[in-house]
């Protein structure tokens, strides 16, 4: 069975009952366990090409609306190359989540842990953690790699309502998980809640930078306002702000899409402003050309860029 225009073998543990080559080339196929070796078979060659990777960590939505699915689209879309892990498999629709089931922080932290032996990873996104251990085992992971940019969008709450985050979680993740984040997207709603405390966003923005995090971006879409204002800020103050026209309707997937566009102009090389800026004008266009497949709330066009267009 012939192989081609495949990439070297890399940390992959391949037999000959797996793979039925000639004797010949059988001979250099051998179980690679920790030796982390690099195998190439005949015929084999590198393509000359790469793409900017982002690492997606979250959950499952099987209506495709948020979460992992969203990740895939909005990172694509935006230049890069998605890989991703499962945090945890959720009933849902567009209207609400009806369960939520995390995966053991052992089987998260495999398939993390797989991608960045194998391949460079340029930026990490996370969504929906939605369990103590699962957050505890990501701040573990974040340590071991902390040169990896790491953009963090705190899913505490489903669009119709219902609460994903508990109290030890909120723990964790604002004294083990913040300090390795380099940018978190809170919405208003999710900054007041990792505060602990009803306050001004300016002061949210305060607070959460003392826990450590070096950037925070609060969208304000929640906000009783006409239009919609988003500030970004560091440890010197309020960095950006910008207004964007309200759109009528809700969306499912919204705070999904900006993160990771975000994380995928980090992973480009682009700086953290122009990655904030590029992302948001990219989410608001998705929202626009949204559709509604659903009973319920619509979805971005993330794919608007690539020539999809809802009939």
């Amino acid at each position: 069975m012939p192989i081609k225009n495949t990439k070297h073998l890399n940390r992959l543990q391949l037999t000959e009952s797996l793979i039925q080559l000639p004797g010949a080339t059988q001979a250099l196929v051998r179980r690679l366990g920790n030796d982390q070796k690099e195998v190439t078979l005949p015929g084999m060659h590198t393509p000359p090409h790469t793409l900017p990777m982002v690492l997606a960590i979250g959950g499952h939505d099987p209506g495709g609306g948020a979460g992992i699915q969203a990740d895939i689209e909005s990172i694509t879309a935006n230049g890069c190359h998605p890989a991703t892990v499962i945090t945890c498999l959720t009933v849902q629709d567009s209207c609400n989540l009806s369960s939520l089931h995390p995966l053991k922080p052992a089987q998260m932290i495999a398939q993390a842990e797989a991608v960045l032996a194998d391949c460079r990873v340029d930026a990490i996104k996370i969504g929906l953690i939605g369990d103590p251990l699962l957050a505890q085992a990501l701040a573990s992971l974040l340590k071991k790699h902390q040169g990896i940019p790491v953009v963090f969008d705190p899913v505490l709450a489903t669009g119709g309502g219902n609460d994903l985050a508990s109290d030890r979680l909120l723990e964790i993740i604002r004294n083990e998980l913040l300090p390795y984040c380099s940018l978190i997207t809170p919405n208003s709603p999710e900054a007041r809640r990792l505060c602990g405390a009803d306050l001004p966003l300016d002061e949210c923005a305060r607070t959460l930078l003392a826990g450590g995090v070096k950037s925070v971006l609060i969208t304000g879409s929640h906000e009783q306002t006409s239009t919609v204002s988003n500030r970004l800020y560091d440890d010197s103050g309020l960095l950006d702000e910008s207004h964007w026209e309200r759109l009528p309707g809700e969306y499912h997937g919204s705070g999904c899409t900006l993160a990771a566009a975000i994380t995928a102009g980090v992973a480009r090389g682009c700086s953290l402003l122009e990655a904030v800026r590029q992302g948001q004008s990219y989410s608001w266009e998705s929202l626009k050309q949204g559709f509604r497949n659903g009973r319920c709330q619509s979805l971005p066009n993330r794919l608007y860029k690539l020539g999809r267009t809802p009939g």
